[in-house]
């Protein structure tokens, strides 16, 4: 009996706070709703509409099915691991719901694939014709990457009390573990007070920029607004098929790739930094194992190219090869070339630094993806620890340090943790890229692709479209999903899942 009610309280607790995200997000859907109405789109109001009130009723029968007073409601770390694994999938169907009433998706899997990619910050995508899509939906999509960066639970945890038992453990349940101050819920708002505040800056960049460009003022804020949201969470989605080939404008790449590398940035350091801690900027473990690794890929991709002579001069291969590295680094995806170029001009070696560098990513706590630039570092400092270990005297403690925002001991449980999440992320790209070849596709091709999805970064060589295989699309579903929670929450879900169905068998 004491058994059947702590499950009870367990359905109860996850079922409370899932509820919770899935109607914060739900409510999201107003802005497209608002814009649909201004831009006189009544089919696609009507779609978001229905999905709203399908959303809106499901996260009120979660809620009203955990309990109506939350305060007793105790969150161990299994329910807020579970909580943010269970509401993505949960609000990848729901959110996916308008994709497919636009008639722009050939299937709901297609639909789910493209709100899994926005979510993740990934920014591959099925969708067809986009250049005719609606202002409405396009604006959806770019909420949804803009959001995803941030995280729908951190969405969720800034309107939460601050008393609520556990939110810390859903916000690590959703691949962030930094707090900027004690309280989780002043963390969540600090957060989304600092991206919002970019956001400010950046469309007003942009925006200016567009104009100088040549778009009309209108279009020049819509384009500012989509660009940006997808600069700032590092996801590669834009308001045109062509990416950034559309502009044609070397000043647009230049700001893209500014605002790509802030958003790479752990919240962290922006906070640090903001709070007038510029030794951070030097100091941190983080930031030097990202900027040493973009600048190694970068000296790498700009020889392979200069080998091929792919361009005919330095600026062109600054344009085309280090955006493209650091658009692969930062886990960003803007493109200012055709997909196929990769394969056919790039050659194998450079393709090979872009997969490495895809799979290496941005630093943790941001809107990146990847191995993260901290992990690598910890690793590294590890590694050499170690030498350094084995040179001194057996009679000598010597205690290793790190910094990362604050001093760190560099004990063995941290190394192995930091190495553990990496071999995941290689395992996942292996098992991406036999799947590739599987279905006989180049081993290059499939390494690319493999690289671009596990990293959550949204490149593409090619592979990804409607005619892809079906297993593969939902492989790299699962893949952008398990890259962007980093692991550990998703397999709890499973756990938890396999754990239920074994008890029901057992009743039985």
């Amino acid at each position: 009996m004491k058994t059947a009610k702590r499950n009870i309280d367990d359905l109860k607790v996850i079922s409370y706070y899932t509820g919770y995200i899935v109607i914060g997000t739900a409510l999201l859907m107003l802005i497209p709703i608002v814009i649909a109405l201004f831009t006189k789109e009544y089919e696609p109001l009507l779609d978001f509409l229905i999905s709203m009130n399908i959303s809106l009723i499901i996260g009120f029968t979660l809620m009203i099915l955990g309990n109506v007073n939350k305060d007793k409601l105790y969150m161990e770390w299994k329910h807020g691991l579970i909580i943010a694994s269970l509401s993505w999938i949960l609000l990848m169907i729901l959110c996916a719901i308008p994709y497919y009433l636009s008639s722009h998706m050939m299937s709901f899997v297609d639909a789910c694939f493209d709100v899994m990619s926005g979510f993740t910050t990934t920014g591959v995508f099925l969708l067809q014709d986009l250049d005719h899509v609606s202002r409405s939906l396009n604006i959806w999509r770019h909420i949804l990457t803009f959001v995803g960066g941030q995280g729908m639970v951190v969405l969720a945890l800034t309107f939460l009390s601050a008393k609520t038992q556990g939110a810390y453990k859903m916000y690590v349940g959703e691949g962030k573990d930094v707090e900027l101050v004690p309280n989780v819920k002043h963390t969540t708002r600090l957060i989304w007070q600092i991206s919002l505040l970019y956001f400010l800056l950046g469309t007003f960049i942009f925006w200016l920029n567009g104009m100088y460009i040549g778009l009309k003022p209108l279009s020049s804020l819509y384009h500012a607004v989509c660009v940006f949201a997808s600069a700032w969470s590092t996801g590669g989605f834009s308001p045109m098929s062509q990416n950034m080939l559309y502009y044609h404008s070397f000043s647009y790449e230049i700001v893209t790739i500014i605002f790509c590398i802030l958003g790479a940035l752990n919240f962290g350091f922006h906070y640090s930094v903001w709070k007038g801690n510029k030794k951070e900027i030097y100091k941190n473990i983080e930031i030097q194992s990202f900027f040493i690794t973009i600048m190694i890929t970068s000296f790498f991709i700009i020889k392979g190219l200069t080998k091929l002579s792919v361009y005919p001069d330095a600026l062109s291969i600054f344009r085309k090869g280090v955006y493209g590295l650091i658009s692969a680094h930062t886990t960003t995806g803007f493109m200012n070339l055709y997909a196929r170029q990769f394969s056919l001009e790039w050659g194998n070696f450079a393709n090979l630094i872009m997969i490495i560098a895809m799979l290496l990513g941005g630093c943790a706590c941001s809107t990146a993806g990847g191995f993260k630039a901290l992990r690598i570092g910890i690793v590294f400092k590890g590694f050499i620890a170690e030498i350094k270990k084995s040179l001194i005297s057996e009679r000598r403690v010597k205690v290793f340090k790190f910094h990362n925002l604050k001093d760190h001991v560099l004990d063995s449980d941290i190394v192995k943790s930091s190495a553990l999440i990496i071999l995941l992320y290689i395992i996942l790209f292996v098992i991406g890229t036999m799947i590739g070849c599987y279905y006989d596709y180049p081993i290059l091709d499939s390494a690319f692709e493999s690289a671009s999805v596990t990293g959550n970064v949204g490149l593409s060589i090619g592979i990804t479209s409607v005619t892809m295989p079906q297993v593969l699309k939902v492989f790299y579903i699962i893949a952008m999903y398990l890259g962007r929670l980093e692991f550990i929450s998703v397999f709890a879900l499973v756990g938890f899942t396999i754990g239920g169905i074994k008890k029901v068998c057992m009743r039985k």
